[in-house]
């Protein structure tokens, strides 16, 4: 098995991304090219970039992942206060959503903070 996927800030990243990949399928045909496409790039990038991340090295490398992360993790949530304003997803919804958004940023932190121990 690959080292990351024993990360629990990568399982919990992955569950958002088919938590997205699942709540964008309803989304309006028309905005396949729009919003949903940026939602799912963004929830994958997380993902993608905790990954990559695990693999470099030096500290500044792993570090410097993590920064991405984080950054398509605040993008994400944005996309999710939109499609709510949009009415795509309810309030139940896109509280689920933003808050296990909240917990990987939570995850990503702390595992980013204990690299420099």
């Amino acid at each position: 098995m690959e080292k990351f996927r024993s990360l629990k800030v990568w399982q919990k990243s992955h569950y958002l991304v088919l938590e997205v990949y699942k709540v964008t399928r309803d989304y309006p045909d028309f905005e396949k090219f729009g919003l949903v496409s940026q939602m799912r790039r963004s929830s994958v990038s997380v993902v993608a970039n905790i990954v990559e991340g695990s693999k470099k090295v030096s500290i500044k490398d792993r570090k410097h992942f993590h920064v991405i992360a984080d950054a398509s993790l605040e993008e994400l949530k944005y996309y999710f206060i939109l499609s709510y304003n949009l009415k795509y997803i309810d309030s139940e919804v896109g509280k689920k959503l933003m808050e296990c958004a909240r917990e990987v940023g939570r995850m990503l932190s702390g595992l980013t903070k204990s690299l420099s121990k």
